[in-house]
């Protein structure tokens, strides 16, 4: 059995606003300069108002639709006492803690074992354009 190596880095992903980034390729790109064949990639957002998650990427329709159905799950008006930000400051906090903010991919024969039409996503939920930390560990051989 080969010996287990890691490796680690932070991409700086910058959003539009809300909306789902797509950040495969950034990922995969990384993974694949790690040499590594096998192992398990953790994938953490650095934020508690931006969120990932792994969606089907061949239809658009599918981004818009989640994120209107975020915004009926935590709406943005006057009932949150947090509000220091704005009123998509609370909003986004729920969104992120419903969506969550770490993602375990594995690594099978040198590629992310995603599925035929799975992405991986930045999710923002504030309106305003934002640079957001992501985290990259590998652990394998």
């Amino acid at each position: 059995m080969a010996d287990l190596r890691q490796a680690s880095t932070v991409l700086r992903i910058a959003t539009p606003g809300q909306a789902l980034v797509e950040i495969t390729r950034d990922i995969a790109r990384w993974v694949a300069d790690q040499g590594m064949d096998e192992g398990l990639l953790t994938v953490f957002c650095r934020h508690t108002s931006a969120s990932l998650t792994i969606q089907e990427n061949a239809a658009p329709a599918v981004q818009r639709d989640l994120l209107d159905w975020l915004a009926r799950m935590a709406p943005e008006d006057h009932r949150y006492a947090h509000d220091d930000e704005g009123p998509d400051d609370m909003p986004a906090h729920i969104r992120a803690m419903l969506t969550g903010v770490s993602l375990t991919v594995p690594l099978i024969g040198g590629r992310l074992a995603l599925g035929t039409w799975q992405g991986i996503y930045l999710v923002e939920h504030r309106r305003a354009a934002h640079r957001r930390d992501v985290a990259l560990h590998i652990l394998g051989a």
